[in-house]
C-alpha cells in the first residue's frame, strides 16, 4: 500500500531518532567488527547523516539516542540478559565521560538533543524520551541507527505502543549477520513501521521546504 510520506513525515509533527551511532558501537572503538562491516559496506553512516543533516535543514529535531554505562554500574541491570552479562565482561565498556560513548562526527550536531539510557535495549524505557517527544508535539519518529537485532525492533515496538507512527530508514539500518537484518526487516518491522530509504525520506523533506519559501 503506498503512503503519503510527505504526510507522515511532516515536519511539523516528526523527530529522527539515531539509534547507538556510537564510536564504541559502529566507530573506530567498537567491538563488534561484523556490525562495523555491515554498516561500512551498506554505507549506514553516511545515510544516516544524510537524513539527518535533511531533516535539520527541514526543522524536524534529532534525537540522538544512546547506550551509556557508569563505571560503577549504578542503574544498570547487569545480569538479567546473556548479551548485556557478555558486553559488561569488560569494565570500560560504553563509560559515561569516554570517547567510547560520543556519537560519530559525521552524525554529531550541537542542536540534537539527546536520550541517554543506562539499562535495557530500548530508547523507551527508562528514559525521557517519550515525554521530549510530546512536549515537542511529535507524532511520527523516523529510525536509523543499530541493530535489527535488538535496538531497531525495540524502539519500533515500544513507539508503536506508545501511540507513534514510525518509518524506518531501510538504508541506515543494519543487523548481524547482515542477512538476519535483511529478515528481521522484512518480516518484523515491516508490521511495525513504513519502510522508506534515505533519498525518499531527504525528498519528503525538501518538499516541505520548498512549500514554506
Amino acid at each position: 500500500m503506498a503512503i503519503d510520506l510527505a504526510e507522515l513525515a511532516d515536519p511539523r509533527h516528526t523527530a529522527m531518532l539515531v539509534m547507538e551511532m556510537q564510536r564504541g558501537v559502529v566507530g573506530d572503538l567498537a567491538k563488534f567488527p561484523e556490525l562495523v562491516k555491515t554498516c561500512a559496506e551498506r554505507g549506514v553512516a553516511g545515510n544516516a547523516a544524510t537524513a539527518a543533516t535533511a531533516a535539520r535543514a527541514a526543522g524536524v529535531r534529532v534525537i540522538q539516542c544512546m547506550a551509556v554505562f557508569r563505571a560503577d554500574r549504578a542503574g544498570s541491570h547487569t545480569g538479567n540478559a546473556p548479551f548485556i552479562k557478555g558486553l559488561l565482561r569488560d569494565p570500560g565498556h560504553m563509560l559515561e565521560g569516554t570517547g567510547a560513548i560520543e556519537v560519530l562526527p559525521e552524525l554529531a550536531d550541537p542542536a540534537d538533543l539527546e536520550a541517554r539510557r543506562y539499562h535495557g535495549f530500548s530508547p523507551f524505557t527508562g528514559t525521557s524520551l517519550d515525554q521530549t517527544l510530546r512536549s515537542l508535539g511529535v507524532r511520527t519518529v523516523v529510525a536509523a541507527g543499530v541493530s535489527l537485532n535488538l535496538g531497531i525492533p525495540g524502539l519500533c515496538l515500544e513507539a508503536v505502543n506508545l501511540g507513534y507512527r514510525v518509518v524506518v530508514l531501510t538504508d541506515a539500518v543494519a543487523g548481524m549477520p547482515a542477512e538476519y537484518g535483511d529478515a528481521v526487516m522484512a518480516n518484523t518491522i515491516s508490521l511495525l513501521a513504513a519502510r522508506v530509504t534515505t533519498a525518499d525520506i531527504v525528498a519528503a523533506w525538501g518538499r516541505g521546504q520548498e512549500g514554506t519559501g
